[in-house]
């Protein structure tokens, strides 16, 4: 629960974006914030999450095996990634920025002002690396109330700095931009100084901050699938973001708010995958695979009560939520919409997050990977290349959405099963 509560507290950083500038500056700008620059970013930051939570894995599991020298080695490997990798992000995103946002045929009244946005949160790159590595670390040895208080500080923080920045120095996109990476950098340092000096077991030291091979090999090994997974979603998802912009400026603004509404439902079903995937890590390390099963049965449940009470909620005040982000009615009604068709089947997606995640944590990340690959490249992309562009309506593209789900739901939970029984032997 500490962990939902702080990736709320996380997501709240780009909604604070949105509905200031979708109130006070006009739904250009929050298609701009929350369109197609949310797509992309989500897309570099979910692979760079999908390659920490590798580091994750490997710490959780030499932590349960009590393994010092080994614990030491991933924690330094996995600061020194992600220092590099946030580097060629931001020289990459700063040049190829204009071009996929073209491609993603963003409209062109709000294809300035997401450049713009882009840019500088590509810049504050390091920051956000840095702290959802940090903070992963520290989840993985058991300890999800630090990273919870740095959240809540920064999103405080983040919330001022928007303020400040639209409202009195008016600066509009750019100075929501700014406000993110300020704060970012903020909670990365606090991460980064309580792995230096508040534990004793995994202590950062800078000096000690390099890449070992062999270290990195085993990171990679579990977390490259796991970033190629969501790296898959989030491709579909710029596919379908360039679909949506085909229908103009309402409906682009009507996702990016739905996007922000609904990330509340990720966020707090994420946060269950990264708990049974910390827990399923460290028993696997101490060889107690017992407990493994069990978590999941407890998890799955916690994660089916907590996800469906919250969609409820989403589905009865959907149309005050929109109006948070916008006054403009059409926008609301298309927002509305879209909401209501496709969030119901949002229940489906818990059984893949808690059971792929189970299955990470005892190092079993290839199979999951190639499972939900198959959903999305056999059945989503299939359907948003060739049946959306014969139908070219909004419930054409969102209904790919529960089809892919389903069928990876289904053989996910049968590989499950099958890994269960030969665990058990």
């Amino acid at each position: 629960f500490p962990i939902v509560i702080g990736t709320l507290f996380q997501q709240l950083y780009n909604t604070v974006d949105a509905v200031i500038v979708g109130r006070f500056v006009g739904k250009q700008a929050l298609a701009s914030v929350g369109g197609s620059a949310a797509v992309l970013s989500n897309l570099i930051i979910g692979f760079f999450t999908g390659l920490s939570a590798g580091a994750a894995v490997i710490i959780s599991q030499h932590y349960g095996a009590r393994n010092s020298r080994s614990l030491h080695e991933s924690l330094h490997t996995a600061y020194a990634f992600s220092i590099i990798a946030s580097l060629f992000i931001a020289v990459f995103g700063w040049f190829l920025t204009p071009g996929l946002l073209t491609i993603m045929k963003t409209p062109a009244d709000v294809l300035t002002d997401s450049i713009l946005y882009l840019r500088i949160y590509f810049l504050g790159m390091i920051a956000v690396l840095v702290f959802n590595m940090g903070s992963g670390i520290m989840r993985a040895i058991g300890d999800s109330r630090r990273p919870l208080n740095y959240l809540i500080i920064c999103c405080l923080l983040n919330i001022v700095l928007d303020i400040i920045m639209v409202l009195i120095f008016h600066l509009g996109i750019a100075g929501v931009a700014i406000a993110t990476v300020i704060s970012q950098a903020v909670s990365a340092l606090l991460v980064t100084r309580a792995l230096m000096k508040d534990y004793d077991v995994l202590k950062l030291t800078l000096s000690a901050i390099r890449i070992s091979p062999s270290m990195l090999r085993s990171e990679l090994r579990i977390g490259f699938p796991s970033g190629l997974q969501s790296c898959m979603y989030g491709i579909t998802n710029i596919i379908i973001q360039a679909a949506v912009n085909g229908f103009g400026t309402d409906p682009a603004a009507a996702w990016a708010a739905y996007g922000k509404i609904d990330a509340i439902f990720w966020t707090v079903c994420g946060a269950f995958g990264i708990a049974i995937t910390t827990f399923s890590g460290q028993n696997y390390g101490a060889r107690r695979y017992d407990r493994i099963f069990k978590s999941v049965r407890i998890c799955l449940a916690m994660s089916l009560g907590v996800c469906g009470l919250l969609l409820t909620f989403l589905m009865i005040f959907c149309r005050p939520l929109f109006h948070i982000f916008t006054t403009d009615m059409n926008v609301v009604v298309i927002g509305v919409y879209m909401l209501r068709y496709i969030t119901p089947s949002y229940i489906i997606f818990v059984f893949i997050e808690i059971l792929s995640g189970a299955l990470r944590g005892i190092g079993d990340v290839l199979f999951p990977t190639l499972i939900t690959l198959g959903g999305v490249c056999c059945v989503r992309l299939p359907w948003i290349l060739l049946v959306v562009p014969r139908r070219h309506e909004l419930w054409t593209i969102l209904v790919s959405y529960p089809m892919s789900w389903a069928v990876t739901a289904v053989l996910l939970i049968l590989y499950y099963f099958y890994r269960k029984k030969r665990l058990a032997l």
